[in-house]
């Protein structure tokens, strides 16, 4: 952890034993920590505080963890791990569709979440959470260009990033799920599912119809690829 900028980290839940494990692990790693309890305070203190990582249960006092989500992502691409007892698997694809980055399950282990926490902050820094692709600046793949539109500004969450930077870095290529998926969130850190759903969110981000995609192509099997000379922005 660079000691010259320490990572800021929300942790909202409303059981105060778990929130206190969670801060210990993290604090004894180097970050600085920020607790709620209610999902009203979470959304001021992530508003106040700026944090660069929120840790979120689902079930909360006030506004639940999937509403905390789901507004912030409407302003900002802060990084978001659900943690939660919510195993079921209708939950897990509802956390993510909302836009988290990722959905662990209670009980949990503490070294498991700092490690994850590590991952995603790595994987998103310099880019700040609230970055946002300009609609100036074109996007060169392999020498081709990108044009922007020039009317639309596009905020994508880190891992949406990540995605579509490998993507147009790889334009034209059938890239394997698999390959995708230990780009996006490492050897450990992701599955198809997981995938599927960050693919249909920035679908839904870049692509004139989602529901009928030409940017970016399924390929039944194999994996997915950015078409070659597409405006994705």
């Amino acid at each position: 952890m660079d000691c010259e900028r320490r990572m800021k980290v929300l942790i909202v839940d409303q059981d105060l034993v778990i929130a206190d494990i969670i801060a210990f692990a993290l604090r004894r790693e180097g970050f600085q920590v920020i607790q709620a309890q209610d999902g009203i305070t979470a959304l001021q203190s992530w508003a106040d505080e700026k944090p660069d990582l929120v840790v979120l249960e689902v079930d909360l006092p006030q506004l639940d963890g999937f509403t905390v989500c789901q507004r912030i992502r409407k302003e900002s691409g802060t990084p978001i791990i659900f943690l939660t007892a919510r195993a079921d698997e209708e939950n897990v694809l509802r956390g993510l569709e909302l836009g988290a980055d990722v959905y662990m399950t209670k009980p949990f282990s503490p070294r498991q979440l700092v490690a994850r926490a590590r991952a995603i902050l790595r994987r998103t820094s310099p880019i700040t959470a609230s970055k946002i692709i300009q609609n100036s600046i074109p996007v060169y793949s392999k020498g081709l260009e990108y044009p922007t539109r020039s009317h639309q500004h596009v905020s994508l969450a880190p891992l949406e990033r990540r995605l579509l930077e490998y993507l147009l870095s790889n334009a034209g290529e059938v890239l394997t799920f698999e390959s995708i998926i230990s780009h996006v969130w490492g050897a450990r850190g992701g599955d198809r599912d997981m995938l599927r759903h960050l693919i249909r969110r920035l679908r839904t981000k870049i692509e004139p119809d989602p529901s009928n995609p030409t940017i970016v192509k399924s390929v039944p099997g194999l994996g997915y690829a950015l078409e070659e000379q597409q405006e994705v922005i």
